[in-house]
């Protein structure tokens, strides 16, 4: 990968001293990614609706289901990932998703209409369940208002390994999110089309993996609403599936 001084605009704040989107490791690939990969974040929670932060997983994975509009929107969502399996020829269709209450219930929506249109789905039985895919971990601010989101995302955009209110770090979560992609590169048979069903910080910070942008810029990203469906793709020069 291409390596340069820090440049003048991150101030010495760069990790490991260097900017990320002139190392990143993507860029350093030579094969393309086999399968087709697709963020799915949840449909609206019971969360959303109170407005209150919940990455606790003593809490989320039993509590802070999808509303009834969430249910209405994981079944229109479903649709489109059957649209698009279709589209694209895939061999199959795998969903992996967080054990949190909120995106496990999105990708049991998605499961049955893969099922009900006949498309494969691998494994067949199941949802695949990944812990990795988890919502960012809020620290002292899970359990209260979600404005308190902006506090940590200021932060951020300083610095991609900060711990400010106990939150997870943003280099954390874009590992443990683009592990659960190296490991499915590895385990999955043929082509599929993979899609994610996670949180919106979790996949935020994943889109700038695929990217090969500065994790911190995660916010600049267009916002990924509840219930949609978007393609992550590596830039072209890293040989994008």
């Amino acid at each position: 990968p291409v390596m340069r001084a820090c440049c003048a605009c991150c101030r010495g704040r760069c990790i490991v001293g260097a900017c990320w989107f002139l190392m990143c490791p993507a860029l350093a690939a030579v094969t393309p990614l086999r399968h087709n990969y697709y963020a799915l974040r949840h449909g609206q929670s019971l969360a959303n609706v109170e407005g209150v932060i919940s990455s606790d997983p003593a809490v989320a994975c039993n509590h802070h289901g999808l509303s009834e509009t969430g249910l209405q929107q994981a079944r229109r969502a479903a649709e489109a990932v059957c649209a698009e399996a279709l589209l694209t020829g895939v061999d199959g269709v795998a969903i992996v998703s967080s054990d949190f209450k909120r995106a496990w219930q999105t990708a049991q929506a998605v499961h049955t209409a893969v099922i009900a249109r006949g498309l494969s789905c691998v494994p067949a039985s199941a949802v695949c369940a990944e812990t990795l895919l988890r919502e960012r971990s809020f620290g002292t601010l899970s359990g209260g208002p979600d404005s308190r989101y902006a506090d940590v995302w200021v932060h951020d955009a300083v610095s991609a390994t900060h711990t400010e209110f106990g939150s997870e770090p943003v280099t954390s979560v874009r590992e443990r999110a683009w592990g659960v992609v190296e490991r499915l590169e590895a385990e999955l048979p043929g082509r599929c089309m993979v899609v994610l069903v996670a949180h919106g910080d979790v996949l935020q910070i994943l889109q700038t993996r695929f990217a090969c942008v500065d994790p911190r810029t995660h916010r600049s990203l267009p916002h990924l609403e509840t219930a949609t469906l978007r393609r992550l793709s590596l830039p072209l020069a890293a040989g994008a599936g």
